[in-house]
């Protein structure tokens, strides 16, 4: 769909806890990372954004976590904006485990989704710190591709 939007990461050797599996907070940090590049590609970058004297906050957020990533795997974070009438958005992200090729027996990779996390987010007026009002509208007169972000055609 137009407003679904993904990114690829590598499980890095420093993301690896004692366990040997990705430690949990890392896994917030890649879904901060696929919310400021869907916002980017959208055309709400953080420079576009400051230019009207906004910045996208975090308020809350919440994960699952579903199956282990390992040193070396590739991830797909998804994203999917949800607006809603109040000041507040959502942001939804699902962590996947980039199949490797299919193996010799014919057996299908392997494409667990390995977390989900959903955010609560707002756009901040940074002189008065405050939520905006109505951040759809705000998001769609800045974005240059308000599609990825569900608000219509680009």
């Amino acid at each position: 769909m137009a407003d679904e939007f993904a990114v690829r990461v590598a499980v890095r050797s420093y993301e690896v806890d004692a366990n040997g599996h990705v430690n949990h907070a890392v896994y917030h940090q890649y879904g901060e990372h696929a919310r400021m590049e869907h916002l980017r590609v959208a055309g709400c970058s953080p420079v576009r954004l400051n230019a009207r004297g906004w910045g996208v906050i975090l308020l809350e957020t919440h994960a699952r976590f579903l199956s282990e990533l390992l040193l070396g795997e590739q991830v797909e974070v998804s994203s999917r904006v949800a607006f809603g009438t109040g000041k507040t958005f959502r942001i939804e992200h699902v962590l996947r485990r980039v199949p490797e090729n299919v193996s010799e027996n014919g057996a299908a990779p392997d494409a667990r989704v390995a977390a989900e996390i959903s955010c609560r987010m707002g756009l901040l007026d940074m002189t008065a710190r405050r939520l905006v009002a109505d951040p759809a509208a705000r998001l769609a007169e800045v974005a240059t591709e308000p599609a990825l972000l569900g608000l219509g055609s680009g």
